[in-house]
């Protein structure tokens, strides 16, 4: 039979040291039917002409300025030829068998089978888990890696159906994304694959954790684990997910999940846990403070859009209350473990 071709798509923006480990890793698989699109974001370290010299089979689409993670994705998501789509991350490395067990649980997966999460490790130390089986999401609908942080002892490779994987490396089926849509350009990074993910899911379609693909990942490499622009777009584009998937009964309680993530925060910032915590030993409360102020605004602009993008969602929705309900049950975040763990 003949394989399939994979399409693995890659956003840049100033990583040419990053894709001086990743490009090695993904032109040493075990997998040859594929083809790699690297969306560059108007890079300035040169990172194009490297790309262009080292690995002409590459395909490059050169952005002027950084338009965004999702823009960027689209682009190359749209330009793929494969039946299969992986995004990955630039600040990665794979294993050799990374894209074999990929397209092999994906070829053997049922047609209701949209999206593949696989473990990731982390690349200082390949002992600690980044993610396995994809995310897991809270009330409030921010989302962590599954076991994130833990030690990784095979806890989670056992897992078979998961909710949704991480775009930090993640595989989806190029006919469902024609299906339910690309990532909402809008959001322009972060949160995009758990807005992408859930409009999956409420269309129908299922997640399943490839935990032999594995993947090694600088985390939050390109902009940094606790910079403003990271703080600031993650508090907005939280809300837009909510805004367009959440069902409604989840929605009207949203004010009172995010009231107690506040003072779960506060707490934080306090005792000096979580990323709140993290990110005050660099910048001041005020700042933060500021950068809530101005996504809540933001957020607020937005919604007329938002919530038109709800009502098209919410149409096609196949999923029932109860099929929803038992995501949240099996799949959510507390909220303490979200605000209180990095």
């Amino acid at each position: 039979m003949h394989a399939p071709l994979v399409s693995v798509v890659i956003v840049n923006w100033n990583g040419l040291r990053f894709l001086e480990r990743c490009l090695p890793s993904l032109f040493n698989q075990t997998w040859h039917d594929f083809e790699v699109i690297m969306v560059d974001n108007g890079s300035s370290d040169g990172s194009v002409r490297f790309v262009k010299d080292r690995y002409p089979q590459v395909t490059v689409i050169e952005n002027k300025e950084n338009l965004g993670f999702a823009i960027a994705n689209n682009q190359g998501m749209n330009a793929a030829r494969g039946k299969y789509i992986v995004l990955l991350n630039n600040d990665t490395e794979v294993d050799s068998d990374f894209l074999k067990r990929l397209a092999g649980k994906a070829e053997s997966s049922p047609p209701d089978v949209g999206m593949w999460a696989c473990k990731i490790l982390s690349l200082h130390d390949h002992a600690i888990i980044d993610s396995v089986g994809g995310l897991l999401i809270s009330s409030s609908s921010i989302a962590k890696g599954r076991g994130r942080n833990e030690l990784d002892v095979k806890q989670y490779d056992g897992l078979e159906e998961v909710f949704i994987p991480s775009a930090c490396a993640a595989m989806y089926r190029k006919d469902m994304l024609n299906k339910v849509g690309f990532f909402d350009e809008d959001f322009f990074a972060y949160c995009e694959d758990t807005d992408l993910g859930f409009r999956a899911r409420l269309a129908g379609w299922k997640t399943i954790s490839v935990p032999d693909a594995v993947v090694y990942h600088y985390y939050s490499g390109t902009t940094g684990r606790y910079s403003p622009m990271k703080a600031y777009l993650v508090e907005r584009n939280h809300i837009w997910v909510v805004l367009k998937n959440f069902p409604l009964p989840r929605l009207i309680l949203f004010p009172v999940s995010t009231i107690w993530r506040y003072l779960l925060q506060v707490y934080a910032i306090l005792i000096r846990k979580g990323a709140g915590g993290r990110y005050v030993d660099d910048f001041s409360k005020a700042s933060l403070i500021g950068i809530v102020l101005k996504a809540y605004l933001s957020a607020f602009k937005g919604m007329p859009g938002m919530l038109r993008k709800r009502r098209y969602i919410q149409a096609r929705k196949t999923a029932s209350s109860r099929e929803i309900s038992r995501w949240f049950k099996e799949y959510g975040l507390k909220m303490s473990k979200l605000v209180l763990q990095e």
